[in-house]
């Protein structure tokens, strides 16, 4: 099962994903950032290298995403490419991840394309207000990115907000389960929860079967 957690920029997606993984056994499940993708900025293709657009999708390698998740869903490792937003290119190290019967992903951009939204069968949508969304954003880019204020706000009216109107917004229409991300108690998330446990229980009861 590989469930996708899409939103906008600072929308909750983490802290949503997190609950998750504390109601949910760790040993069934994997969880994996579509941002580990993004290219290297010399990589860019020109038209996103020009104006510094990271929120576009041509602004990951998709293909190699798309693959990796196949890769796990077949049972097999993979090596997850590792992003250092500080110098905007991937570092030589990757990190090794075995696969498990739960997929949990969460980006901006995994619902934009038909290709990435095929691959996903739970896709949930996490709603926030966009004044909300740049607060968190401003405070997050400064205190973990080292950004200042300025080039956040000059980042985010230049592609982050003309990029989620045009791609992640749209999105939402192709989702199973919309989730509002305004406070940190998130009405769904028990819904979910017991969805994922259900598969597991079901996991466990074939093992049982085929074990006996």
């Amino acid at each position: 099962m590989i469930i996708g957690i899409c939103g906008g920029t600072a929308s909750g997606k983490t802290t949503f994903t997190k609950k998750i993984l504390q109601k949910v056994n760790p040993d069934y499940l994997i969880h994996i950032e579509h941002d580990s993708y993004y290219w290297d900025y010399d990589k860019l293709p020109s038209h996103l290298q020009k104006n510094h657009n990271f929120d576009h999708p041509d602004s990951l390698d998709n293909q190699h995403f798309i693959t990796d998740l196949k890769t796990l869903q077949a049972s097999q490792s993979i090596e997850r490419p590792i992003y250092d937003f500080t110098i905007q290119k991937r570092i030589v190290e990757t990190k090794h991840i075995e696969p498990k019967p739960i997929i949990i992903v969460e980006g901006i951009l995994i619902f934009a394309t038909e290709e990435m939204r095929d691959v996903f069968d739970i896709k949930v949508f996490i709603d926030t207000d966009n004044d909300l969304r740049l607060a968190r954003r401003l405070s997050r880019d400064i205190h973990d990115r080292g950004r200042s204020p300025n080039s956040v706000i000059d980042q985010y009216l230049r592609t982050v907000r003309p990029m989620h109107n045009q791609f992640v917004e749209p999105s939402k229409q192709y989702t199973d389960l919309i989730i509002s991300g305004n406070t940190n108690n998130y009405v769904g998330l028990d819904l979910l929860v017991t969805k994922i446990n259900a598969h597991i229980r079901e996991l466990k009861k074939k093992q049982n079967t085929c074990s006996n």
